[in-house]
């Protein structure tokens, strides 16, 4: 697998007054296609709730190549960028592609793993976050 795919129409409440895709949708969908693949590798909302940790950004920054309008079709594809070995600190790279396969832009975000009891950063973390980021595709410059 070279990446993680989704693929989505940009919606009327997407755009913003200049017509084109708002900057704040950008970071909604890199969100949701993260949730959506870590729950499809099996690191539910529900097991982080039951074990009492969940992700942390510290940064996020979208850097935005090409214009994206209504009812555009875009394909994101994200990537593991950066990873420490017990996966306690990463990096995820999120490409957004027109369908005449053009970079339109790209959102890159560090995190890390809280413990929602404590309020401090996780690390070790639990065995399934090394699987699920084993499983990742990684960038090019893919770095530990």
């Amino acid at each position: 697998m070279t990446s993680f795919s989704k693929t989505i129409s940009i919606r009327w409440a997407d755009i913003d007054p200049n017509f084109h895709l708002r900057h704040s949708v950008y970071y909604d969908f890199g969100a949701q296609q993260r949730i959506e693949i870590i729950e499809s590798l099996g690191l539910t909302l529900k097991l982080m709730q039951e074990q009492n940790f969940g992700p942390i950004l510290f940064r996020e920054e979208c850097v935005f190549k090409k214009e994206i309008r209504l009812s555009d079709t875009i394909t994101i594809h994200a990537k593991l960028a950066k990873r420490n070995a017990d996966a306690s600190r990463w990096t995820i790279q999120h490409e957004f592609v027109s369908s005449d396969n053009k970079t339109c832009a790209i959102l890159t975000l560090d995190g890390a793993w809280l413990d929602t009891r404590q309020r401090k950063l996780l690390s070790p973390t639990p065995k399934i976050v090394t699987d699920v980021f084993d499983a990742f595709p990684t960038t090019e410059n893919f770095s530990n």
